[in-house]
C-alpha cells in the first residue's frame, strides 16, 4: 500500500458516517499490516494480530465489527482453516 492509496482510503473513511471507532480501529490495523507487507491484495492477517493492533480485547467485539466491515464493502476476507497458513484480506476499490 503506497501513500496515495492510504490517503485515498482515509478520505473515504472520514466521509462514511456508518463507521464508528471500532471499525476505524480495525481498518487502521489492516492498513498497518498492508503497509508492512507492501500490498493491498492478499494481506496476511490473524485474529490475534488484528485484535492487538486495533486494541480490541474481546473476540465478540472483534467479530461483530470485522463482519460489518465486510458487509459495508470495505474488505473481503478469505479464511484459512490450515493452522500454518494465515487468512487473507483484500481491500475493495471503495477503500
Amino acid at each position: 500500500m503506497n501513500e496515495q492509496q492510504l490517503n485515498s482510503a482515509l478520505d473515504a473513511i472520514l466521509k462514511d458516517e456508518r463507521l464508528n471507532v471500532w471499525h476505524i480501529s480495525l481498518l487502521a490495523a489492516l492498513f498497518i499490516l498492508a503497509f508492512r507487507q507492501d500490498r493491498i491484495k492478499h494481506v496476511k492477517v490473524s485474529r490475534s494480530q488484528l485484535m492487538a493492533l486495533s486494541h480490541i480485547s474481546t473476540v465478540p467485539t472483534y467479530h461483530k465489527y470485522f463482519k460489518e466491515l465486510q458487509e459495508m464493502g470495505y474488505v473481503v476476507y478469505r479464511a484459512s482453516y490450515h493452522p500454518g497458513v494465515r487468512s487473507e484480506v483484500d481491500f475493495l476499490k471503495q477503500c
